[in-house]
């Protein structure tokens, strides 16, 4: 499959500065699901177009430590607005996006007369934001879909079920693509579905990965407090939701520390979202939460504590459709600050970590306990495979990497 054609290389802020191919170009990014900056990957993007010469504006969710309403932040233009809750169940979903779309839509026209913008830029999920950019399509503002999520797969991922509302997830991602006028994909197997699913053009679609920008996530000493008294730390970071196999990765837990009797692990899991009491729960009725920290959603100082104290990094999604096609950003932290992994052995994320992690079989627990155990037991090998996945990124996956196929969508939708 021909990779689509490419701008000029740029590997760095300053080299986007010297040449501004967007100069007096002007974008506004949609992002439903986490507030800006705190959603490093569109954050990064944000700054990289800022670097171009272009006019960026943010329409963003509030968030804990993200609650203005209006700021500007390396002269990128923040707007926020509330949502009404976490959604749970189908009503929930329809709220929430509901409420969602007003409010993008209201500061879109608001950001359309004060900052101005050629090209709308939505990030999903949900799969729903090309109904703001359908408001604008008369005046000739354009659409780039940003596809962060496979939503019918997620859908099937947490409810283990399709039927009418996995169809509706179908149709709003065939609009989608049919509304815009350049994808932009985080790996080669949502490409895929852009072209196959989604119907687009080969040359309308661009592959820019989640990579991490080293300039700022680097390792800071460990932080003995983390460790609560024992020898080892085993960091998770990321969504506490229903899809992201947290309950799997809390029977290993349960399974090193009743079965195997290992006191000397603690277990620290960083961030946020709707299954988090619930988690919470499950892990106090194991009889787990004195080897279980729940650090909730954490600052960057925090985040950087406790992923240089850890000795191993964990990803327990689930082995399923939508977990072996995506790229899960925090693989690429992990290997960002030299950790080795364990995970189930899924397609992209065996992609991304290479031997830098071990690969349990398919949602086993007990294999899954095994390779923390066998990891923990064996220094050396720890060092070598974080030294590898370090390098990975280094070469092939950190953010100055997927800067030109950035600027290459671009010029791609203004030139069209």
């Amino acid at each position: 499959m021909p990779e689509p054609t490419q701008s000029p290389a740029f590997t760095s802020f300053e080299e986007l500065q010297a040449c501004a191919p967007l100069k007096e170009r002007k974008v506004l990014i949609i992002v439903e699901n986490l507030p800006v900056p705190f959603d490093r990957r569109v954050w990064l993007e944000a700054r990289t177009l800022k670097a171009a010469g272009a006019v960026v504006s943010v329409i963003c969710p509030t968030g804990k430590g993200f609650d203005k309403r209006y700021e500007e932040i390396e002269g990128i233009h923040v707007y926020r607005h509330s949502l009404p809750l976490d959604a749970k169940g189908a009503l929930g979903y329809l709220v929430e996006y509901g409420a969602a779309l007003f409010w993008e839509s209201y500061l879109a026209w608001k950001i359309l007369f004060k900052h101005g913008f050629d090209v709308i830029h939505g990030c999903n999920p949900p799969d729903l934001i090309f109904l703001v950019a359908w408001q604008f399509r008369l005046l000739g503002r354009r659409f780039v879909f940003d596809h962060h999520d496979i939503n019918p797969e997620l859908y099937e991922a947490k409810f283990n079920k399709r039927g009418f509302f996995w169809k509706l997830m179908v149709l709003f991602e065939r609009v989608t693509f049919a509304s815009a006028s350049v994808s932009i994909a985080t790996n080669e197997s949502y490409r895929r579905i852009a072209i196959e699913r989604g119907k687009m053009p080969p040359d309308d679609v661009f592959v820019v990965r989640s990579g991490p920008d080293l300039t700022r996530v680097k390792s800071v000493d460990p932080v003995e407090s983390w460790k609560n008294g024992r020898d080892y730390v085993v960091g998770y970071v990321g969504v506490m939701g229903e899809q992201e196999g947290i309950d799997l990765l809390l029977e290993s837990v349960r399974y090193l520390v009743h079965d195997r009797r290992r006191r000397d692990i603690q277990f620290v899991l960083v961030g946020g979202g709707p299954a988090l009491d619930d988690l919470k729960n499950l892990c106090a009725d194991m009889g787990l939460q004195d080897y279980v920290t729940f650090a909730g959603r954490a600052p960057d100082q925090e985040l950087f504590e406790v992923l240089s104290t850890s000795a191993i990094c964990v990803n327990p999604d689930r082995v399923n459709p939508m977990n072996d096609k995506s790229t899960m950003n925090k693989i690429l932290e992990y290997m960002a600050f030299g950790k080795p992994i364990v995970q189930f052995d899924v397609t992209e994320g065996r992609f991304s970590a290479g031997e830098s992690s071990l690969y349990a079989l398919s949602n086993d627990i007990v294999d899954f306990a095994q390779k923390i155990e066998d990891l923990l037991d064996n220094p050396d090998r720890r060092a070598e495979m974080g030294a590898i996945g370090r390098e990975r990124v280094e070469r092939k996956f950190a953010w100055p990497h997927q800067i030109s196929s950035l600027i290459s969508a671009y010029l791609r939708v203004l030139n069209k």
